[in-house]
Order: structure tokens, then sequence, then C-alpha cells
């Protein structure tokens, strides 16, 4: 038999007195990774047999398999939609799982009428759902109170899923470093459970040597309270946090370390000792990036800068962008589009953000700035949705496919950043560049996953400046004044 595609516009209902002892209908469906990444999350089912492939693998079936619910879900969409269709009354059902169903399995589910109750129109469906192969996956009997009155309605689209798992993206983000060394990173005044444990997984995840900076006896402290182990670990004792900056920057400045981490002390105090180091200057401004993975967009979006410049200056911005286009080249963007953001698109004489990025995107038409495709001023909308730029008539190759996000000042872009973390469930993690070192910046509130995150950002910048320093003919800077 093969089933009859249901009709594209409307639902049409079969009733009681039109079913017939006997009588069948069908439909098909071929199982996603999708299927089961929503079906879990909207079940709550999250059984590692059917998520984990590492786990399934020592299970019977020895790959994932669909929740055995999900193909009784397809009988339940042939009663509503089709056979017999709008105005059904499912009442109880019994299911036999007889073989798993993988991912890529097409199923056929059929339906026949096996009988009929006069008095209560009510019909019993003999049920089966085969594979591809025709192999029986699952069988069983419904009970249905069956419509009386003939129904044709139209057909509702069903909502859309954003399917959206931070685990599996930060996964893909690590997975960035796997062929890259760990690089020994100063974990400069990490005296709260939160930055010793962040520097100790990421040492776990082969991302940094920690060498810890700080009050020795504190740290200590700190690692007994939270059953955190120390051994092995190399530890530089200091007084305070100053005092850690200080010669975690010294450390830097020696090429003892390749890498910084912020702990539990104020960003200010860390950035103020490596700006008094000459030795790791660049000549460029130092500024900041987050990374996100956001759930309604189709790539990582990097914001700068949302931590360090509060009001820049069109010349620190060009520092910015140039900085931020680098990084995101390392992260595997081999020409980041940049999306310089204001309140509107157009270039007003009162609004500096729109003046500044007219003469940015002037400015890497010039070959002032490198690396990247520059526009704005762009509104936040006409940045991220291409829709959005074009019923304002906007043409841009940038709207809607931007990985850089320029904002005006650090206010804007701390909230911009905050929301996105808070409301839009985006998962983020932060860097400082231009310095000649990368600098992981943590906040209090990052958990374990943004921690090694920023590690593995820092990871990946302190190898691109190894491979910098040792090319032939690399280009060298003067330290700004």
């Amino acid at each position: 038999m093969t089933p009859e595609p249901p009709n594209e516009e409307w639902l049409e209902n079969v009733t009681f007195d039109e079913l017939k002892i006997g009588q069948r209908a069908g439909l098909v469906r071929t199982l996603s990774q999708r299927d089961i990444e929503a079906f879990a999350a909207v079940s709550g089912d999250i059984n590692p047999a059917h998520m984990n492939p590492n786990f399934a693998q020592g299970t019977p079936f020895h790959q994932v398999v669909a929740h055995g619910m999900w193909s009784g879900a397809l009988i339940s969409a042939l009663f509503g939609t089709q056979f017999p269709g709008p105005g059904t009354i499912y009442l109880s059902q019994e299911l036999q799982f007889t073989s798993p169903v993988h991912i890529g399995d097409t199923l056929t589910v059929t339906a026949t009428v096996a009988e009929k109750d006069d008095a209560r129109h009510r019909v019993l469906m003999d049920c089966e759902v085969r594979n591809q192969s025709g192999e029986l996956v699952l069988k069983g009997r419904a009970k249905l109170l069956a419509p009386t009155e003939k129904l044709r309605v139209q057909r509702i689209n069903a909502p859309l899923i954003a399917l959206y798992d931070p685990e599996a993206r930060h996964q893909q983000l690590l997975a960035l470093g796997k062929d890259l060394a760990a690089v020994r990173c100063a974990v400069v005044h990490p005296c709260d459970a939160g930055s010793l444990r962040g520097a100790l997984d990421a040492a776990q995840l082969g991302l940094i040597i920690p060498v810890l900076v700080g009050p020795e006896a504190r740290i200590r402290q700190v690692a007994d309270e939270a059953n955190i182990a120390l051994d092995g670990i190399e530890i530089h004792s200091t007084e305070h946090s100053h005092a850690a900056a200080a010669l975690a920057a010294d450390m830097a400045a020696r090429r003892e370390v390749e890498m910084l981490m912020k702990g539990s002390l104020h960003t200010d105090e860390l950035l103020k000792a490596v700006l008094a180091k000459p030795e790791l200057r660049t000549g460029r401004r130092l500024s900041h990036v987050f990374r996100f993975d956001v759930p309604a967009y189709s790539k990582p979006l990097f914001i700068t800068d949302a931590a360090i410049n509060i009001q820049p200056t069109l010349g620190e911005k060009i520092d910015i962008v140039q900085n931020a286009i680098r990084f995101v080249q390392v992260m595997g963007v081999a020409t980041p589009k940049v999306a310089i953001l204001a309140a509107v698109e157009t270039v007003a004489e009162n609004m500096p953000a729109t003046l500044d990025a007219a003469a940015l995107c002037k400015m890497a038409d010039r070959g002032q700035i490198q690396g990247g495709e520059l526009d704005g001023p762009l509104a936040f909308d006409n940045a991220i949705s291409a829709e959005a730029a074009r019923i304002k008539g906007i043409q841009s190759k940038i709207a809607g496919q931007a990985d850089i996000l320029l904002v005006p000042d650090l206010e804007s872009g701390n909230m911009l950043a905050k929301q996105l973390e808070y409301l839009a469930g985006a998962s983020g993690s932060g860097i400082v560049l231009g310095a000649r070192v990368p600098i992981a910046l943590t906040s209090r509130a990052d958990g374990p996953r943004a921690r090694a995150a920023s590690a593995l950002l820092g990871l990946m910048m302190a190898h691109d400046a190894r491979s910098r320093s040792a090319a032939p003919n690399t280009p060298t800077q003067t330290p700004k004044v």
C-alpha cells in the first residue's frame, strides 16, 4: 500500500458512517536527529540512549535510537489529521515496541479499521509502524470516538521549534583547539572557588598549564573549602591582588607565560599592570571581544568593545575593530563581516556614532582597516536580519550576515551583551586583545562553561601570537604613548 499524501491546504475527516471494516490509511515520516532533539525538549525525556552517542554504543542497540513514543506520536498524528481526522477523540492505545528506530529510518504508519460500535460511534483501529525494510517496529490497537459530522478545516502549520544545544555548541568551540598544545597561563589572584575551579577545569581540558599567582595561603584555603586538589600546580605567592597583577605581567613580559587569566581581582587592576609593561604593548589599544553562541543566530556573534573602552574615539575604534577582525580570523572566519552599530542606518551630524561608522567604512575602502568587510551605520535589527534591511530598503552585504558588532560605546555594548545572555539564552565567553599576550577575562557570574570557553579563546590567540612572532618579516608596530 502506498499512503496517499495529505491535502496541502485542508484537513478533511472520514466520518463514522464512512468508515468501513478493513479500511486503512497511512503516513510516512523519516526520523532525523532534530526529531529526537525536539521530542526530548518537549517531553523532558533526555535518556542518554536517545541523546548521547557514546553512551548508546554500550547499549544493546549500539547506536542512538528514537524515543519509543515518538513512533507512537506518529499514530496520533495520523488519527488527528487524516484518518479519521478532525473531530476524532483518542480514547486509548495499546502499543508493543518490536524493533528500535534509528536516525535515517523511514517509517510507514498504517491504521486499519478492525471493529465499529454503531451505538457509541466508537472504532477499534489496528496500528502498525514499519521501517524502510518492511520490518515491524511497533504494533498495537487504538480505541477512538470517530466524528459523526463531516469537517473540512484549513491546515495550520505547526510552530517552528528553534533547537539550541548549548553543550553541543560548547564542544564544537572546544574542538577548535584539539590540535593545539596547552600554553602556560598565569591565573591572577584566583581567590574564589569559581575562578580557581575554572582554571583547573581548563587545565583538565588540555587548554592551559595553570600558574597560580596570588596569596598562596588564601588560594589553598579556597581550594580546601571547595574540595579542589592543587597537587602539582605551580603557585607564585604574593601579598595581595595588586602584587599578583604586577608579578603576572612581569612573567608575561619575560615570556614565562603566554597567556593571562583574570581571577577574583578587578579588571582595571590587571590591565593597569599589563599597560605598565612596555614589553607587552603592541601599538594597538587594548580592547575586549565577547563571543556569543546565540540560539536564534546561525553562527557565532562577536561584540566589541563592551568591557574596557568607555567612550572610544574614532582613532580608538580603528584599533578596536582591527583587533576584533584578527581575532575572528583566528577563530576561522577568513574575511569577517563587521556591522558598525548606531541607533539609525543613516549618517546624522548630531549622532557621532553614525559619523564614526561612515569614516570607518571609508577607511576600510582605502586600506586603513584590513582583513574585514565593514558596513555602517546599521541599527541592530539591520545588522542581524537581512529581512529587516530589505524592508527598510538598505542594500548591504553585511545585513543578516554580521560576524562582528562594533558598538558605539561600552554602555550600549554591555547592555547588548547582557541581554543576549540573560534574555536570549546566549552562551558567552570573552578575551582582551591588543597586548602581546591574550587575557582571558571572566566575570564572577560566569559558570564553568564560560570560563573554559574563554580559556580556549586565549589558547588560540596565544598560538597565533607564537606563529606570528616566528614568521619572517613580521611587521612591527611602534607602541602608542
